[in-house]
């Protein structure tokens, strides 16, 4: 299973991979999650202490290893260095292990904008790609907003692009552009969860406004995972009630994925 969760800034996204992290690890499964938002903040909600966060370095901010797999500075334009770095020994040199998962923060290029090949962003897409077209073990990616890192051959093998959704016109209209964006790269399954629920029209409305995505479930308001932000552990430890709704979506996620 490899699955990429996006969506406006703040909505839940990652709450939601944070706790399917934690799920599939504890049904044995092999887990490789991916921040590839550049406001990362999957390591707190995977559960890594704040002291063992500050020693994680992003991989756009490695330079050394980008000059050394791509033969070029990061930062360079215009220069000759490797389209195809070398990056399947990645996950396990550089990788972030906690409770049966191996946690990898992507970062940010530093240089303009996203489509640019600069050294950072080839090593960034390749190591994406890798992990969604050529490992075995689940992948669950926290994107931001947009498809930062992602190209064609990777959207066309992700088993789920889901966007979740908060009520409200602004995230309705990135799920909307997210959807169109998916399915121009060849993604074949975009689905939708919805967060911050308070009643079942919320869901209505979203469903009403949100066409052509499959719908895997929601998120009720929860007080359990403020709590667990305010006190800076994962709400896979902190918020029964949110584990137990995540669970019921990745039945769904499971039955929908792999058909």
């Amino acid at each position: 299973m490899k699955i990429a969760i996006t969506g406006k800034g703040g909505v839940g996204k990652t709450t939601l991979s944070a706790i399917l992290s934690h799920l599939y690890a504890a049904e044995g499964k092999r887990v490789i999650a991916v921040d590839a938002d550049p406001d990362a903040n999957l390591a707190q909600a995977l559960g890594v202490s704040s002291a063992e966060i500050e020693k994680i370095r992003p991989i756009a901010d490695m330079a050394d290893l980008i000059e050394e797999r791509t033969g070029a500075k990061p930062g360079t334009m215009g220069s000759v260095f490797k389209l195809n770095p070398r990056v399947d020994d990645l996950p396990e040199e550089i990788g972030h292990k906690i409770d049966g998962i191996t946690l990898l923060m992507m970062g940010k290029a530093k240089t303009a904008a996203s489509g640019c090949y600069c050294p950072e962003n080839v090593l960034l897409r390749q190591l994406l790609k890798h992990l969604v077209v050529e490992r075995d073990e689940i992948v669950i990616a926290d994107m931001e907003a947009g498809i930062e890192h992602m190209t064609r051959g990777t959207s066309e093998a992700v088993n789920a692009f889901i966007v979740v959704v908060e009520p409200g016109q602004r995230s309705i209209q990135t799920a909307n552009t997210v959807k169109e964006m998916a399915k121009g790269l060849g993604v074949k399954k975009v689905f939708f969860v919805a967060n911050k629920i308070r009643t079942d029209e919320d869901i209505e409305f979203l469903k009403s406004n949100i066409k052509d995505v499959q719908f895997l479930g929601a998120l009720r308001f929860s007080q359990s995972l403020m709590d667990s932000d305010i006190r800076g552990i994962s709400p896979f430890h902190g918020s029964p009630e949110a584990v137990s709704q995540v669970k019921e979506i990745k039945l769904q996620l499971d039955a929908f994925a792999l058909k």
